[in-house]
């Protein structure tokens, strides 16, 4: 279902770190078929938190992805808080940290419309169906458009279950 993301969420929550999984990986959780290369989490801006989160990606050498090699960047507390959204290569592939995403805000407000996976023995929340979508329609990139089809016929066809 995840595949090669298990190492990241196993790491991030082993430093219990509070994070939501969206994105493509939220929809291959859901159901959906679509091919993604990253993970992408809503993480909570606690300083808690972010203390949590710079203490499990230290080890596998968080840098930003796309930027050039040797471009001076610390993956530290100061950072965390000075920014909000994160694109980044570490060790162990793709991750994506969102401080913030469009149609479904910030982890707090996103946490209701959140329930819990159990993935090889690791747990980690994951967004809902019906946010997804609409977090999706709310960025409005082509390639989100085009995965709405197909998260509408799994809504259509859980929907039609439940009858």
């Amino acid at each position: 279902m995840i595949g090669g993301f298990i190492s990241i969420l196993r790491l991030l929550a082993d430093f219990q770190v509070d994070f939501i999984v969206v994105g493509g990986v939220a929809g291959n959780i859901l159901g959906s078929a679509r091919l993604t290369y990253d993970l992408d989490l809503v993480y909570k801006r606690s300083r808690v938190n972010l203390e949590r989160l710079v203490r499990a990606l230290a080890p596998v050498h968080p840098y930003l992805r796309g930027a050039p090699p040797g471009l001076p960047f610390t993956f530290d507390l100061k950072t965390l808080r000075n920014g909000l959204n994160f694109t980044l290569a570490i060790d162990l592939g793709a991750v994506d940290l969102l401080g913030e995403v469009p149609g479904g805000r910030t982890y707090e407000e996103l946490l209701p419309h959140s329930f819990e996976v159990d993935e090889q023995g690791v747990r980690f929340k994951c967004v809902g169906l019906q946010r997804l979508i609409a977090m999706k329609n709310a960025a409005g990139r082509p390639k989100d458009f085009e995965a709405i089809a197909e998260l509408r016929a799994i809504q259509e066809e859980q929907e039609g279950e439940s009858r």
